[in-house]
């Protein structure tokens, strides 16, 4: 899918672009409303992210021209608004959903794929490796056709292995997928998080599936 990203925030805008693009969108940067209103003028995209306050035009006002020009696309509006009128008026603008800063990026993520998902329904995709499988669509890990009970971190942990199956991932971006962009969790946290996830998706007469790569991170086993 396509999406543009519209945020003044450079540290925040990098994280969100990356895990993005992680998920095999295609993403376009704006770090101001005026430059995110050009870009829609040149480019056709699935969803539009919005911060709200931003330098020349307001993500308010973005929404509100984007609709007025006949965008039929999502929009997405990023605040640190949490009042019940603010939201209100965001939705009355025209974005169809909204997250309230700080958010996790998990979250993010999530509210992504169900906009997106609104926009143009899917057929279901499955990755599987071995008896392991992963529905993408309904977020459902199963082995041996049986579903896998997982706590929501061990969900994540697998699922973003699974997306990037044979790709090494360092432990930033797999605890920036887990806990957020701000997390606080120490090494041990993650490592005690792939043990739990090991003992549950393993056989214990052969390797195991998640593959630690020393000094960087992990990766998801694939031989």
């Amino acid at each position: 899918m396509k999406i543009l990203l519209a945020e003044d925030d450079a540290r925040l805008r990098r994280n969100i672009v990356h895990m993005l693009k992680k998920e095999f969108h295609h993403v376009t940067e704006a770090e101001n409303g005026q430059e995110a209103l050009d870009h829609t003028l040149i480019e056709q995209y699935d969803l539009v992210i919005l911060d709200w306050m931003m330098p020349h035009l307001s993500g308010i006002q973005v929404c509100q021209q984007l609709r007025k020009t006949g965008f039929n696309g999502s929009i997405l509006m990023l605040t640190a608004k949490d009042d019940t009128e603010d939201i209100i008026k965001g939705l009355d603008s025209g974005a169809d959903d909204y997250i309230v800063k700080p958010f996790k990026i998990e979250e993010l993520l999530a509210r992504v794929r169900a906009l997106l998902r609104r926009k143009d329904k899917v057929i279901e995709q499955v990755i599987q490796i071995d008896q392991l499988q992963l529905n993408v669509d309904s977020r459902v890990f199963s082995y041996n056709n049986e579903s896998i009970e997982l706590t929501k971190n061990e969900f994540l942990l697998l699922e973003y292995l699974f997306i990037n199956k044979g790709r090494v991932l360092t432990r930033e971006q797999i605890c920036i997928y887990i806990w957020g962009y701000d997390y606080d969790v120490s090494n041990n946290s993650l490592d005690a998080l792939v043990k739990l996830v090991r003992k549950k998706i393993d056989d214990s007469q052969s390797k195991s599936r998640i593959q630690n790569i020393r000094g960087i991170g992990y990766k998801l086993r694939e031989d």
